[in-house]
């Protein structure tokens, strides 16, 4: 995909991989729709792309509200004419120990990490649909591939969102031609692990991480346009990205 002109909107674009990703796409040419909670964030990362000669409209939004998808939708279309591409960012990771009961804490990340990534689909699909092309991607971790202390809820909304991906690419992209991307990144640098309140799981963390020195946002944001630039006849399935430092 060419990406001048084309719409992306980018869920969680106020901070980390999705701001990376909203400066790396407006300025390969993209019309990036930024949506997230924080709307003093989104402006100022609008004012730097169009300070630096791109375009960028804010939809402050919720992912886990249907409603505001739709509205979300709306302006993208309403603005720039089409919706060629969304990025599913938004994430929670307030890891804890299943025997803790964190149990508002695994609803909150069912309801973002899961159904916000369902709800972006079903928003854009039809008009994606219609215009018989665009491209999914949905941003999971290399937690849907295997446990990690503490991470039992959030491994498994990952592995919700790898495999809804895969579901997604078998039966839009041959029959569409919308691709569908799943990126899998190891530790970032990002607000993921300010969401942890979980004292016990927190100390060991220390110890489990050690000396391993994360990705940065940016680093994913490449792994998207990556994905992203190739023709049409190719669909990057997925994309696992690990810290050279990370052992597992």
């Amino acid at each position: 995909m060419n990406l001048k002109n084309k719409t992306v909107i980018i869920t969680g674009a106020s901070s980390g991989i999705g701001e990376a990703t909203a400066l790396k796409l407006s300025k390969e040419g993209a019309n990036v729709v930024l949506t997230a909670r924080r709307e003093n964030k989104l402006k100022a990362l609008k004012a730097k792309i169009e300070k630096d000669g791109g375009k960028a409209i804010v939809v402050v939004g919720d992912v886990t509200n249907k409603n505001d998808w739709q509205h979300l939708q709306k302006e993208a279309k309403d603005t720039f004419g089409s919706i060629d591409v969304l990025i599913n960012n938004a994430g929670l990771m307030p890891l804890s120990y299943v025997k803790n009961l964190h149990t508002d804490e695994w609803d909150t990340m069912v309801d973002v990490n899961i159904k916000g990534v369902l709800n972006g689909v079903s928003a854009v699909l039809p008009t994606m649909i219609e215009q018989k092309g665009g491209h999914i991607i949905n941003i999971s971790s290399v937690a849907a591939y295997k446990y990690f202390p503490g991470g039992a809820v959030y491994c498994a909304t990952k592995s919700a969102v790898k495999m809804f991906s895969e579901g997604l690419r078998q039966e839009l992209a041959p029959t569409y031609g919308i691709n569908v991307t799943s990126i899998e990144p190891g530790a970032v640098d990002t607000e993921l692990t300010e969401t942890i309140t979980d004292k016990e799981l927190m100390n060991d963390m220390k110890e489990v991480m050690g000396d391993v020195k994360p990705l940065e946002p940016n680093d994913i944001a490449d792994a998207i346009f990556y994905a992203l630039s190739q023709p049409g006849r190719t669909n990057i399935n997925d994309v696992y990205i690990m810290p050279t430092t990370q052992k597992q």
